[in-house]
C-alpha cells in the first residue's frame, strides 16, 4: 500500500464519499458546516492531547476521520450544533475509557449527543438511495481497510445476523423478496457496517467478543427499526451497546489493537510485546 498508515486511506475514502454524495445525491449540506466539523474536531483533539501528553500527529488522523464521519451522517441547521457534536465526539474518547481504550465510537457519540441535546440535528439514513454502484464502492473501499486491520468478522456478523432476521420477518409476513432487498440495499447501512461498527479502537479485542457484540447490535437494530419504527436504529443500537465491549474484553482476553505500521509484504499488524500484557493489566485492574 502506498500510504503507511491505514487511517490515511480511511480519510481518503471518507473524503471521496463526501464529495461523491454532494455531487451525485444533491445533499443539502453547507460547506461551512463541514469546515466547522473538521476545525472543531482537530482543535479539540489537539487541546486534549496536549493536556494529557498524548502524541498529537497520530491522534489528529483519528479526529479528522471523526469529523468526516459527522459530515457524512449528521445534518444540522446551525453551525453550533455541528460544533457541539464534534466537541463531544472527541471528548468522549478521553472520558469514557477503561485503561487506554475508549468504548464509544466518537462519531456515533457525537451524532447521538446532537440528536439529544439540540433541536435542529437529524440523520438521514436513506441519503445514499439504493443504487447498486454505491454498494460496490463501499464494499470495495471498506473491504480494503477491513482486510488491513483484520475486522471483517465484525461486519460479517452484523450484516449476516441482521439480514437473517429481516429474511425471517419478510417470510413470516408473506412479503415479496423485493421488499427484503429494498430494506437491505442501503448505502448508509453499508457505511455503518464497514466504517463505523468496525472501529478497532472501540470494539471488543477478541474475535468471539466482536462477533457476539455485532450480533447483539444487529438484534437491537432489528427491534428498534421494526417494532419501535426508529429510522436511525443502527446508531442508537451502537450507542446503547458500546459499553458491552468492555465486559466482553473481560470474558475473552485478547491483545488490544494499536495503530502501527504494518508489514508491507505480509500485510498483517505488527504487535509489540507490550500489547498482550496491556490487556492483562487492564483486566486485572477492573
Amino acid at each position: 500500500m502506498l500510504l503507511k498508515d491505514i487511517r490515511d486511506y480511511q480519510i481518503l475514502f471518507l473524503g471521496l464519499f463526501l464529495v461523491l454524495g454532494i455531487g451525485t445525491r444533491d445533499w443539502t449540506l453547507r460547506p461551512e458546516l463541514i469546515g466547522v466539523a473538521i476545525a472543531t474536531s482537530l482543535a479539540t483533539q489537539w487541546i486534549l492531547s496536549s493536556l494529557t501528553g498524548k502524541e498529537q500527529v497520530a491522534n489528529l488522523r483519528s479526529a479528522l476521520i471523526t469529523s468526516l464521519g459527522l459530515s457524512l451522517l449528521l445534518r444540522a441547521d446551525h453551525w453550533t450544533t455541528m460544533a457541539i457534536a464534534a466537541v463531544l465526539a472527541i471528548v468522549s474518547k478521553f472520558i469514557f475509557q477503561v485503561g487506554d481504550k475508549h468504548f464509544f465510537n466518537p462519531a456515533n457519540f457525537g451524532i447521538i449527543s446532537a440528536l439529544i441535546l439540540t433541536p435542529d440535528a437529524w440523520v438521514s439514513p436513506g441519503q445514499w438511495g439504493e443504487e447498486w454502484w454505491y454498494g460496490l464502492l463501499f464494499l470495495g473501499t471498506g473491504g480494503m481497510i477491513l482486510q488491513r486491520i483484520g475486522r471483517w468478522d465484525t461486519t460479517a456478523a452484523f450484516l449476516g445476523f441482521y439480514s437473517l432476521l429481516e429474511a425471517i420477518r419478510n417470510f413470516w409476513l408473506g412479503w415479496t423478496w423485493d421488499v427484503y432487498w429494498h430494506r437491505l440495499m442501503s448505502g448508509s447501512l453499508l457505511l455503518f457496517a464497514l466504517f463505523m461498527i468496525t472501529d478497532p479502537r472501540s470494539i471488543p479485542n477478541s474475535r468471539i467478543g466482536r462477533i457476539v457484540w455485532a450480533v447483539c447490535i444487529a438484534g437491537l437494530t432489528f427491534i428498534l427499526r421494526n417494532y419501535f419504527f426508529v429510522s436511525t436504529a443502527v446508531f442508537w443500537a451502537l450507542f446503547a451497546l458500546a459499553p458491552l465491549s468492555i465486559l466482553l474484553d473481560v470474558f475473552w482476553l485478547a491483545p488490544r489493537f494499536t495503530w502501527q505500521e504494518k508489514d508491507e509484504e505480509a500485510g498483517v499488524e505488527l504487535l509489540t510485546p507490550n500489547s498482550c500484557t496491556d490487556a492483562i493489566h487492564r483486566v486485572s485492574s477492573l
